[in-house]
């Protein structure tokens, strides 16, 4: 070979040398330019997971608070823990490393899977219960309309009880008070009296119970003490013992009958207003003021 042959024979080998390394050159910028970009592209990916992670952390904290449920608490108690631990698996990953990176994504998967689970779960629960308190309102309402009727039922009840006891009671009317003279006449002055007629009816009750009937008839004197002839001669009234003056029993058929009953003096009164008192069947059932002169 010529020595202008062997020249550019060097000449085109170096040629062919140089275009190769400058391909080779572009080649490795381009592999290296791919790499950075690769490389940001793994921290943004990275960083996006973390900011996931946390949000997902976030929400089981919420959704602890919505619900009320000790079982359900204690689930969402430890999905949120696994999720902290992943989450603290992620910072400490290079954002080389992209195969771990790539783990964690697929593990983010499963973790937002089951928090909509929990989720679908609990909105499930809240409207549940919402219906619950709904219907327990609904309940409520007729139970205390319900109490108001049965209130207002047994008030109507007691006071028609109230009307027929009151209807049914004996009355007694017409009622006279008479001192009387040792010859039975009447007398004018107290110091002439020797007897008191009490005289007075009972009023026709077709509502009330026939039968024996004890009558008790209570004398006040002007200082308001009662005339009795001893101490044991009482008779219940409403939930007290009552001294009286006199008793009586009657057989009353329900139709108007006159009643006189008398009490004898023997000991020393004083003119002034005699109140008189008749009682039956545990009632008041009459009463009425009488002046006697000296």
């Amino acid at each position: 070979m010529t020595l202008d042959k062997q020249k550019i024979a060097f000449i085109s080998l170096s040629a062919i040398l140089l275009i190769a390394a400058i391909i080779m050159g572009i080649m490795l910028m381009d592999s290296r330019k791919q790499n950075e970009e690769m490389q940001e592209l793994f921290a943004i990916e990275k960083e996006e997971l973390e900011n996931e992670y946390s949000s997902f952390a976030t929400q089981y904290d919420e959704l602890q608070i919505r619900i009320t449920n000790d079982s359900l608490q204690e689930k969402l108690e430890q999905e949120k823990l696994k999720t902290q631990q992943l989450l603290e698996e992620l910072r400490q990953t290079k954002a080389t490393d992209a195969a771990e990176i790539m783990r964690l994504k697929k593990e983010l998967a499963t973790v937002r899977a089951v928090l909509r689970s929990y989720v679908v779960q609990i909105d499930s629960l809240n409207r549940a219960n919402e219906i619950l308190q709904k219907e327990n309102k609904r309940v409520k309402a007729r139970y205390s309309e319900a109490t108001r009727q049965i209130d207002k039922i047994t008030e109507e009840k007691e006071n028609l009880t109230k009307k027929v006891t009151l209807a049914s009671q004996l009355d007694a009317i017409g009622i006279s008070f008479t001192p009387l003279k040792k010859n039975g006449k009447a007398a004018k002055k107290i110091k002439d009296a020797k007897k008191f007629a009490i005289g007075f009816t009972i009023a026709k009750n077709i509502t009330s119970e026939t039968g024996e009937k004890t009558i008790y008839v209570r004398i006040l004197k002007p200082d308001e003490d009662v005339l009795a002839k001893s101490a044991s001669d009482t008779f219940p009234y409403e939930g007290k013992e009552l001294k009286y003056s006199i008793k009586k029993y009657i057989e009353y058929t329900g139709e108007e009958q006159a009643v006189t009953v008398y009490w004898d003096i023997e000991e020393f009164l004083q003119a002034g207003t005699y109140k008189v008192f008749i009682f039956a069947d545990g009632n008041m059932i009459g009463s009425q003021s009488f002046s006697i002169k000296k």
